[in-house]
């Protein structure tokens, strides 16, 4: 069973984390980094995220090594609310009668420009709050010397759609940034003469990296996609929007689907079964999904980084993750808490 020592001096079953982008709704993931900190139970031994997810990731990181389980739960909700404090005024507005937000009308129509005007016509000086956020909040040169946990962000080469992470040797600001960039709002992230956009074209989040590359059999993915999607869409804003959710959710669907099938071959190959095939049926995945996020909100309110709405998500992940401590605590070390192949096949 594997076990590490975290920041705080306490010992643990590891698991690895896998988090997905997604806007503001990455403070969802927030919410149940939180709870696992607060419980304790839990180390962290690797940790793959893209966009928002490799900035939860980051930071994270960054608050266990300067402090420990506390520090970082401190950590992660400065930095969101730096998120917010970084938007000059409210992006979006509830619903009257409801639970759900709609876009303010001026950021609904800053978004409408981007389908007309680049992100080099509209922000020629290539300004980003985040990088500033950043630099004053992740310390990473600390994190490539001494990370307490493994880090994967990943990124997308915007001239070979060739997936690129970014491990611990390599964290810097502009890998943080490669893997948020969205290349609609923000100009691509020249690294060793590379361009890179968001990592979510190619990996949302990476799980090999996890099962390859760390110690621990035990792997959660925090995924804030639906498992499905309900009603077809009939707008062009909604087709729009679906399609890019279907474009950065398919790698990770085809990543866990292959998972499935070879953890069903190698469970049919009894004795004959190799060093990988045994690696395979000794790993545990878990998961926690925010099913009904996009339901709820809708996919635009990604924008909306507004702090109440932000607390709301964090609400949100924290109690989805307190509810799968108590179903599903036992399971770790000793089983999948789900099961892949009716979450990932058709």
């Amino acid at each position: 069973m594997a076990v590490q020592q975290t920041a705080a001096g306490s010992t643990g079953l590891a698991l690895n984390l896998a988090l997905q982008g997604g806007g503001a709704h990455g403070a969802y993931s927030w919410g149940v980094l939180d709870c696992l900190l607060a419980d304790g139970r839990y180390g962290f031994d690797g940790i793959s995220g893209t966009s928002a997810g490799a900035m939860n990731a980051l930071v994270l990181a960054d608050g266990l090594m300067k402090g420990g389980p506390q520090w970082a739960r401190l950590a992660l909700e400065e930095f969101w609310q730096a998120i917010a404090d970084s938007v000059p005024l409210d992006l979006s507005m509830p619903v009257q009668g409801g639970e759900g937000l709609a876009l303010m009308p001026a950021t609904r129509m800053m978004l409408n420009w981007t389908q007309y005007l680049s992100p080099y016509q509209l922000n020629p000086l290539n300004f980003n709050p985040l990088r500033q956020l950043l630099k004053e909040r992740v310390d990473f040169e600390g994190l490539r010397r001494h990370s307490p946990v493994r880090l994967f962000l990943a990124a997308t080469n915007a001239n070979t759609g060739k997936l690129r992470l970014f491990r611990n040797a390599e964290l810097s600001v502009e890998a943080a940034l490669a893997s948020a960039c969205l290349p609609m709002i923000h100009h691509a992230v020249e690294i060793d003469g590379e361009p890179y956009w968001d990592g979510g074209y190619s990996a949302n989040p990476a799980v090999f990296p996890l099962f390859y590359e760390c110690d621990s059999p035990e792997i959660l993915l925090v995924l804030l996609a639906p498992p499905t999607y309900g009603e077809v869409p009939t707008t062009v804003e909604e087709i729009r929007a679906r399609a890019m959710e279907l474009a950065f959710n398919t790698s990770v669907l085809r990543e866990m689907l292959l998972f499935a099938n070879v953890i069903d071959f190698s469970a049919r190959l009894g004795l004959e079964a190799g060093g990988l095939e045994k690696r395979i049926l000794q790993t545990h995945f878990h998961l926690i999904e925010a099913a009904d996020l996009l339901h709820q909100f809708g996919s635009e309110t990604k924008v909306a980084a507004d702090w109440p709405f932000l607390l709301k998500l964090h609400d949100l992940g924290y109690a989805a993750a307190e509810d799968w401590l108590r179903a599903h605590s036992g399971d770790i070390g000793v089983r999948n808490s789900f099961d892949l192949a009716r979450r990932f096949r058709l």
